[in-house]
C-alpha cells in the first residue's frame, strides 16, 4: 500500500488557472525550487484534456522536486493522474465516503470556511487537513465567506489535523496568519505573480523557523 504524504508545516502553493500549460509549468518548477509542502492543481475554467495535461505535467515536476501534488475538486482526475490527494469544498461530497474513496494512500483536505464545527466533522471523518478562508480579501474569490484570525487560534484549541488559512495572503501579512495558529498557508497571485517565484516561495517556508524573516 502507498505511504501517504506527511502534511508538514509550510507554504500550500495553489496554481493559477492558466491556459498556458508551458508558462504554467515554468512558474511551478520555479516555485517548486522554494520547497513547499504541498501544491495544489487548481483549474475551474479549462476543459477535462487541458486539465489532465496541466495535471500530469505539472505532478510530473512535484514528483522530481519531492513535493504531494493534491487536485482541487476533481476525483477523477486525481484518478487519472495518479496525484498525492483531493481537496474538497461543500457541494463535493461526504468526508467519510470520500476518505474511503480516495484510499488510506492519498491525502484528504476540506474546506470548511468559518465553520469551526465542519472541521470537527471532517477531522474525525479522517480529513488530513482542513482549511479556512477566506482570511483576507481575494481577488480569485471575490465572493468567498470571510473567516477571522481568531478562528484559527480557535481551530489549533480543537483540532489534531492541520489547518490551512487561505485567501487574500501575502507575504507582509503571512507572520500574523502563522502566529495566529495556521500551519499551512495557501498561496497563489504572491507567489506565481512574483518576479522571483522561487525565492517568494522559500520566503514563506522561512516563517515556522524564523517569524522575523519577513518581518
Amino acid at each position: 500500500m502507498t505511504v501517504r504524504p506527511e502534511v508538514r508545516p509550510g507554504l500550500y502553493l495553489v496554481t493559477p488557472d492558466w491556459a498556458d500549460t508551458a508558462r504554467l509549468e515554468r512558474a511551478v518548477m520555479q516555485a517548486l525550487v522554494g520547497r513547499p509542502a504541498l501544491l495544489q492543481y487548481r483549474s475551474k475554467q479549462s476543459d477535462p484534456a487541458l486539465r489532465l495535461e496541466q495535471a500530469g505535467r505539472i505532478l510530473r515536476r512535484c514528483r522530481e522536486a519531492g513535493v504531494a501534488m493534491i487536485v482541487n475538486d476533481d476525483l477523477d482526475l486525481m484518478r487519472a493522474v495518479d496525484a498525492d490527494g483531493l481537496h474538497i469544498g461543500r457541494d463535493d461530497g461526504d468526508v467519510a465516503v470520500l476518505r474511503n474513496v480516495v484510499g488510506e494512500g492519498r491525502l484528504l483536505g476540506v474546506s470548511c470556511y468559518d465553520d469551526l464545527g465542519r472541521a470537527q466533522t471532517a477531522e474525525a471523518a479522517g480529513a488530513d487537513y482542513v482549511a479556512f478562508g477566506a482570511i483576507y480579501p481575494s481577488a480569485t474569490k471575490p465572493a468567498a465567506t470571510s473567516a477571522a484570525l481568531g478562528l484559527l487560534a480557535n481551530a489549533r484549541c480543537e483540532l489534531r489535523c492541520p489547518i490551512a488559512a487561505i485567501g487574500g495572503i501575502s507575504l507582509p501579512r503571512a507572520a500574523e496568519v502563522v502566529a495566529a495558529g495556521a500551519q499551512l498557508l495557501a498561496v497563489i497571485s504572491d507567489v506565481f505573480e512574483d518576479a522571483d517565484p522561487a525565492g517568494r516561495a522559500a520566503a514563506y517556508g522561512r516563517l515556522w523557523a524564523d517569524p522575523e524573516a519577513v518581518a
